[in-house]
């Protein structure tokens, strides 16, 4: 079979097993979009399900602010591997970043451009989207829009997260948001 054509048979599969409905190549769960799927390992395909599952509940998660999903995904020793200042660790961490985050941007919502299925691990490249109509620290947003990418790595156990890697593109970010200077 063609790699392209076996990469949408498998995320057709994936969109069937999962309850989420093929949109073109892109695969839309609940509020959550992910436009490429690839399972690089051959691997029983309850276990690429199952991190597929975990993975598609975190982003869901983010993509709402609603913690029932980020329940469903991490698991209770969660740890983040690259932990930002300031940030709990372990499974409040998360939960943390996004009262705060969406503090000031309170429509955040993301996408998740690749997922990429490789054993144990999940790595994933998104954009999160929204408006800074909120407050970040003493500066209050005026509604600009706001779209920045991160990328994730996950470690996926009995179908749930159990480690994070994660670096967003932050400098965008903060110059849509007015707090860094663009040019000289």
């Amino acid at each position: 079979m063609h790699v392209a054509v076996q990469k949408f048979a498998r995320a057709a599969l994936f969109a069937a097993v999962l309850g989420a409905i093929p949109a073109g190549s892109a695969l839309a769960a609940d509020g959550v979009t992910i436009r490429e799927l690839i399972i690089a390992t051959p691997q029983p395909e309850a276990r690429s399900g199952a991190a597929v599952k975990a993975a598609r509940a975190f982003y869901e998660f983010w993509n709402s602010g609603d913690t029932a999903h980020l329940k469903q995904a991490i698991s209770d020793r969660f740890t983040d591997r690259t932990l930002p200042a300031g940030r709990p660790q372990g499974p409040e961490g998360p939960a943390f970043a996004s009262r705060s985050f969406r503090t000031a941007v309170p429509d955040l919502g993301l996408t998740v451009e690749k997922m990429i299925v490789a054993g144990d691990y999940v790595t994933v490249h998104m954009v999160f989207t929204g408006h800074f109509s909120g407050k970040f620290g003493d500066m209050s947003g005026k509604g600009q829009p706001i779209r920045f990418i991160a990328t994730d790595l996950l470690k996926v156990e009995d179908g749930q997260i159990t480690d994070n890697w994660h670096i967003e593109d932050n400098l965008p970010l903060f110059q849509q948001m007015g707090l860094a200077k663009v040019g000289p």
